[in-house]
């Protein structure tokens, strides 16, 4: 296996986490809080797929799925179309509603875009630096892990968040 194959295995198992986690639960369901600062899961698979989205779609040079594809229409939600999740309040989270299955489509059209990207990429091109302003700087293979890092552990969070609901 190369760095894409490694890869495209990894960010492939997401949606399948995503969907485990909305599965057989409303919309108001998805909007359950632990606390009522807590993130829900609506919001933690949104945001998941968002951040995957704008990240990707930088590296890619590319437009996002998320407008390019009309995401953003069908899930409606009450933000500027650039909004991804990062640094919201407590309030924004809870304005996060939608169905599951639309909120694991976009993710699964994410992933797809994803996978697209990894398909062109050779070995060489997990060195070249994207981001200048760190030291060290950081290369596309480092930003591409750090972006499954935080799907991961927001999909794990999504997971855990239904756990506490089933047994609520």
């Amino acid at each position: 296996m190369d760095p894409s194959d490694v890869l495209i295995e990894a960010f492939d198992r997401l949606p399948a986490i995503a969907s485990a986690a909305v599965d057989g639960l409303s919309v108001d369901d998805l909007a359950w809080r632990a606390d009522p600062e807590a993130n829900t899961i609506a919001w933690l698979v949104w945001h998941t797929a968002r951040g995957q989205d704008v990240q990707i779609a930088d590296l890619a040079a590319s437009d996002q799925v998320w407008t390019a594809d009309g995401w953003a229409d069908r899930l409606a939600l009450p933000f500027d179309h650039a909004e991804m999740g990062y640094g919201q309040s407590p309030a924004e989270v809870g304005e996060v509603r939608a169905e599951g299955h639309l909120l694991v489509a976009y993710l699964e059209a994410v992933t797809l875009r994803t996978r697209g990207y990894l398909e062109g990429l050779d070995a060489a091109s997990y060195t070249d630096v994207v981001d200048d302003a760190w030291d060290p700087p950081v290369t596309a293979g480092s930003r591409l892990v750090s972006i499954l890092g935080d799907c991961t552990q927001h999909l794990g969070q999504a997971s855990f968040v239904r756990g506490l609901f089933d047994r609520r």
